[in-house]
């Protein structure tokens, strides 16, 4: 399959290298050339230095040959003209990133699809949703639903009273035989491991648990967490995020903002229904006190700043908030708070990347679903091959990379968690997790 890329930040970055492991051919450009250096030395894809709204440039890439062409580049108008520039050579298919939102409002003039744009992604209402579902399980540090919702994968951070802890995998599965449920990976001091039977659990790992929807208080009850009901937040931020937020979440539960802008705080409280906006700076600790923020149910950061959304996040932890969720812009720094273990951390980027990744897999099998940054493990999508080596033997007898694990299959929509028993047959869909470098050897044992 070939793909083109229209801008190499962060978003076109993560996306080609995730997109580069299935042997695609990939082609990225970008017009400024410190990211084309870094996508040279760091990615397996053919670089372009150029503006990719020309059309001697998207011409020169071929993009007229392509099956996707990704328009990723931060201004809105250079992915429009790009996408539409794509779209008159011939592409078949185009992805945008647009940040302004009333692009695709009803009423708006400049309609996406008159740019040959098949989807849009607003990167701020990706992060919107990822937050609004970190917020209705507080108990969790990320959370992501698979198969329509019908099953989900919760990160749970494990403390020193945790049922669990010093426990095997083998153990906690012997005990809990009449509820299944996977584990597929665990961080540990900055480092990812895809747990096999032997791994015993420590206080501080966060471990990341594959279950039915339907079975998740159960899930709790083991790990020895209380499935609470969110009914107050605080929001530090009147980003678009911010906003968003509290639009979706103010009639379900108490929402106050907090802005340090005057002018755009009175903004604010003019136009908001239920919110309570609060002029003031999310990091004074009076201020926070005073908001009596040890009795919110959550703490979200999400201002334009990342160093003021990590401190305020830390200073919202430190003073007794049930939950924090910090939002960033570098995804370097997700594992590191992962790993201090303040709260939940999330980025608008990899929200976009992972929407672009699901968006493919709607065409295309035996490829990335999702890719988890802040932990290194990506999800695969396999159908397994008439005769392959995955449909003769039950799970336990198939030697799979140690680095991966079977988390879920599908037979004919009937869901069910991988066991070792497990008999894969060619109608079957499954769910691997499993760190890049195994996914190789995985689509080998997939194959005929």
């Amino acid at each position: 399959m070939r793909i083109v890329i229209i801008g190499v930040g962060e978003v076109g970055f993560h996306v080609a290298k995730a997109l580069s492991q299935e042997d695609h051919d990939i082609i990225v450009m970008d017009i400024d050339p410190v990211k084309c250096k870094r996508a040279t030395e760091s990615l397996d894809v053919i670089v372009v230095e150029g503006n990719g709204a020309s059309p001697r440039n998207l011409s020169d890439a071929n993009v007229q040959d392509a099956d996707y062409v990704l328009c990723l580049t931060r201004v809105d108008e250079v992915n429009l003209i790009a996408s539409q520039q794509a779209h008159e050579l011939g592409a078949k298919k185009i992805i945008a990133r647009l940040r302004n939102q009333q692009y695709t409002a009803r009423d708006s003039i400049i309609k996406p699809e008159k740019f040959g744009i098949d989807f849009v992604i607003h990167p701020e209402k990706e992060a919107c949703k990822e937050i609004v579902k970190l917020v209705r399980h507080s108990y969790a540090t990320q959370v992501m639903d698979f198969e329509g919702g019908r099953i989900q994968m919760i990160g749970i951070r494990l403390d020193e009273n945790s049922p669990i802890v010093g426990k095997s995998v083998r153990e906690i599965c012997e005990e809990e035989q009449n509820f299944k449920f996977g584990i597929i990976t665990v961080l540990n001091e900055g480092e990812s491991h895809v747990p096999w039977s032997d791994y015993i659990f420590k206080a501080t790992d966060t471990a990341y648990f594959i279950v039915k929807t339907k079975r998740l208080e159960s899930l709790m009850h083991l790990l020895g967490k209380e499935a609470t009901q969110t009914n107050s937040i605080i929001i530090l931020g009147g980003s678009k995020i911010g906003r968003s937020l509290a639009e979706e979440l103010e009639k379900e539960m108490t929402v106050r903002l907090i802005e340090s802008k005057r002018d755009k705080a009175e903004w604010l409280a003019s136009h908001a229904k239920e919110t309570m906006i609060i002029h003031g700076d999310g990091t004074d600790v009076e201020l926070l006190k005073s908001e009596n923020i040890q009795d919110a149910d959550s703490f979200i950061a999400v201002t334009e700043s990342e160093q003021t959304n990590l401190l305020s996040g830390m200073l919202a932890h430190h003073l007794g908030v049930k939950q924090t969720v910090i939002h960033v812009s570098t995804t370097e720094y997700m594992p590191i708070v992962h790993e201090i273990g303040v709260g939940s951390v999330l980025s608008k980027n990899m929200s976009t990347v992972n929407s672009i990744l699901r968006f493919i897999v709607s065409d295309q099998t035996d490829t990335s679903v999702i890719t988890f940054d802040e932990i290194d493990v990506e999800v695969i999508e396999f159908n397994p091959e008439p005769g392959s080596k995955v449909t003769k033997v039950p799970l336990e007898d198939v030697k799979f990379p140690e680095d991966s694990i079977v988390g879920m299959t599908n037979h004919h929509g009937t869901l069910s968690i991988a066991r070792g028993s497990t008999q894969l047959t060619e109608e079957d869909t499954v769910l691997v997790f499993a760190k890049s470098k195994a996914v190789p050897k995985l689509k080998r044992l997939f194959e005929s």
